[in-house]
């Protein structure tokens, strides 16, 4: 069956990461896409802090480890290699069970030689979390290998519990690229001139609010969104969960890929189309 001609329709994208490859597939169907990535990817290979985590790790291996993203801890292992301590981090994380964080997370520990002991079936970290809670963590030392929103509301709760808990943030978010393009795809979606928002990370969504706020539109851009005058869509359920504390219901791939959320991005542009438009997820 031929693809639904998109042309007409807009949609605003808020990644950095990868966000030529995502707008060339749209752009293919036709799709305008305006690209507001709220957000900078900024590297720690060569960050003190992380560094001086990879070394009191070495010296006193973890009872386990989290990994919550490939490209983290990709980006950690890269990062101690150029430090010169690569070979020592590999062998004092021989043996330590690994629990990862999705498919992705689990084929970079595997591809490391590491021990993936137990993979996240929803893809969220609320779910190791709570693995970890239900074993018991007290005394026990566990290293959590962060993607770039932080603390991912998982170290606190694991030292409540009594965890000896070493945060490793490989990379980190910095402030948008392009604030204008950010102000300008806030103003576009209050007034409801596009037809779907895009996002891939938590962080971003928590970034565009943030834009909206400074604008004084924060409380309109709520509020399109809500009613799916403007679909939301969001990469999983991670990224999702910051759109539902607001009320928000997102369109969600099956599969937490950027290729799956694409996929759902132009079904629903093609149901808008064809006039058998597919509405927000339900709650």
């Amino acid at each position: 069956m031929a693809h639904t001609d998109l042309t007409g329709t807009r949609v605003v994208l808020t990644a950095q990461r990868k966000a030529e490859e995502f707008a060339r597939v749209l752009e293919r169907r036709g799709v305008d896409v305006l690209r507001a990535p709220t957000l900078s990817h900024v590297p720690h290979t060569t960050d003190p802090r992380l560094l001086r985590d990879t070394r009191a790790l070495i010296a006193t291996p973890p009872d386990v480890l989290v990994v919550t993203t490939g490209v983290g801890l990709r980006g950690w292992l890269e990062a101690a290699d150029a430090a010169g301590l690569g070979p020592r981090l590999r062998l004092a994380l021989s043996g330590v069970p690994v629990l990862a964080r999705g498919a992705k997370a689990r084929g970079a520990a595997q591809g490391a030689g590491m021990e993936v002991v137990w993979t996240a079936g929803s893809e969220t970290t609320r779910e190791i979390r709570d693995r970890l809670l239900a074993e018991g963590v007290r005394a026990r030392r566990v290293a959590v290998q962060h993607h770039g929103a932080g603390a991912d509301a998982i170290d606190g709760v694991l030292r409540e519990a009594g965890a000896d808990v070493v945060p490793l943030v490989v990379y980190r978010w910095g402030p948008s690229p392009d604030p204008a393009a950010v102000d300008r795809a806030v103003c576009v979606l209050v007034r409801t001139e596009a037809d779907c928002v895009a996002f891939t990370s938590a962080p971003a969504v928590h970034a565009l609010f943030r834009a909206a706020e400074a604008l004084g539109a924060r409380a309109r851009l709520e509020d399109v969104l809500r009613s799916g005058k403007v679909l939301c869509a969001a990469v999983g359920d991670t990224t999702a969960a910051p759109l539902r504390e607001r009320g928000i219901h997102p369109l969600v791939p099956p599969r937490f890929r950027t290729g799956a959320l694409i996929r759902t991005i132009t079904e629903a542009l093609a149901g808008r189309v064809s006039g058998n438009p597919i509405g927000t997820a339900t709650p």
